[in-house]
């Protein structure tokens, strides 16, 4: 499935979370998908992107909440993703939904009492700020490119190196 796709799946699914444990479920589910959109782009995604990309692609890796049973029980909606056609709109997109799973993970950590619920809260909501800001950053050097042009920052005449 295109990650656009799999992106507003990602969002109809948080949207429609009951329970604190569905919200963990979905969060994870987002960095999943989050690192998945990351890997792929560091291996077929525009050059400018392949660093931060990378990055994306390993944050929160061999996080324990992904062996949650409702995540586990639908599996992990990231092995849909087949390509990526528009990288500017399916980012936006991933900015969305992590923005959406960081408030609503904000949510379960202020109304739950349990300790250990709490923390995977915290890890969660500090995976998806930290994939934001790899996505925000990867958003600017599109912008930057395009404001740019197709030859990076040359611009005006060309000049010889030597002089007049």
């Amino acid at each position: 499935m295109e990650a656009e796709r799999v992106i507003e799946a990602g969002r109809r699914a948080l949207a429609g979370s009951r329970g604190a444990l569905d919200v963990m479920a979905e969060a994870w589910q987002a960095q999943a998908l989050a690192r998945a959109v990351g890997s792929r782009l560091a291996l077929y995604g525009p050059v400018e992107l392949r660093s931060e990309a990378r990055a994306l692609g390993e944050i929160g890796a061999g996080c324990s909440a992904l062996d949650h049973p409702t995540v586990l029980s639908g599996g992990a909606r990231a092995a849909q993703l087949s390509g990526i056609a528009d990288v500017r709109r399916s980012l936006a997109g991933l900015a969305l939904l992590l923005s959406e799973a960081g408030i609503a993970l904000v949510g379960v950590a202020c109304d739950t009492g349990e300790d250990g619920l709490y923390w995977q809260c915290i890890e969660a909501m500090d995976a998806a700020d930290e994939s934001l800001e790899r996505v925000h950053g990867m958003l600017r050097r599109l912008a930057e490119r395009e404001r740019d042009g197709p030859y990076g920052g040359i611009r005006g005449p060309a000049a010889s190196a030597a002089g007049p």
